[in-house]
């Protein structure tokens, strides 16, 4: 039988389920990769809240990371929930060498935070130079920056010139009936992603991003073209929600 290419979820667990390494095991499974997590933390939470978070300890965390990666031939990672700065720093050597895509997950949708602020600029730069890519919605992209420019063409090039790594800027926050998610390459080169936006229910709105970027690694991982990743992951999205 043919190994099916194998993807890593780095993350924190989510008790419904809906988001972090459940969900992204669960893209994984249906896009036909095999899927392997590393926890960074436990929450407690539904669609609406988060009662509880609890940090994984960093031995435990490499622990789970040389597991996956002594033993498996690592097709791509991507990361969620990293929770604080050693966590990232555990996570560096494990990944330089293997493709990854970064999903910075600092505020959850009922605004509570999931990173420690202070420190996730100076920690996320360490990271995304050594990504492929990294996918930021309006919101976090303005804090990465700094600024509130309401153009997401000018967001998505900001961010590359700060940054150094292509990014797809998620456009499911900002106004309209059409969801626009922009990607820069590190040449300025710019693709926009079209889709009229869909009337859901919060419990299928919990998650879309870490959906979007895991279904990006699942479909690289598969055929190591990012651009195509990119809009097979948009087209499956829209058909799953």
């Amino acid at each position: 039988m043919e190994q099916r290419p194998v993807c890593l979820s780095v993350g924190g667990s989510d008790s419904c389920a809906g988001a972090g390494v459940q969900a992204d095991l669960r893209v994984f499974n249906t896009l036909g990769v095999q899927g392997c997590s590393a926890t960074t933390a436990l929450t407690a939470q539904n669609p609406k809240e988060i009662l509880h978070i609890q940090a994984s300890s960093i031995p435990q965390f490499q622990a789970e990371l040389e597991a996956i990666t002594s033993y498996y031939d690592v097709a791509c990672i991507k990361t969620g929930m990293l929770y604080d700065q050693d966590h990232v720093e555990a996570l560096i050597p494990f990944i330089s060498n293997t493709p990854f895509i970064v999903d910075p997950v600092l505020i959850a949708s009922s605004g509570q935070l999931l990173f420690e602020q202070t420190t996730a600029k100076t920690s996320y730069q360490k990271l995304l130079q050594h990504s492929m890519l990294w996918t930021p919605n309006l919101q976090e992209a303005a804090y990465f920056l700094s600024q509130k420019n309401q153009d997401p063409i000018e967001i998505a090039s900001a961010l590359v010139l700060a940054y150094q790594t292509p990014v797809l800027l998620k456009g499911g926050h900002g106004q309209g009936n059409i969801l626009r998610d922009i990607f820069c390459d590190t040449y300025g080169n710019i693709e926009i992603f079209e889709h009229t936006k869909q009337n859901i229910s919060p419990l299928n709105l919990h998650g879309t991003g870490c959906r979007l970027a895991s279904a990006i690694a699942a479909y690289y991982a598969m055929d190591r073209n990012l651009l195509s990743a990119i809009e097979q992951a948009h087209n499956w999205l829209q058909s799953d929600l």
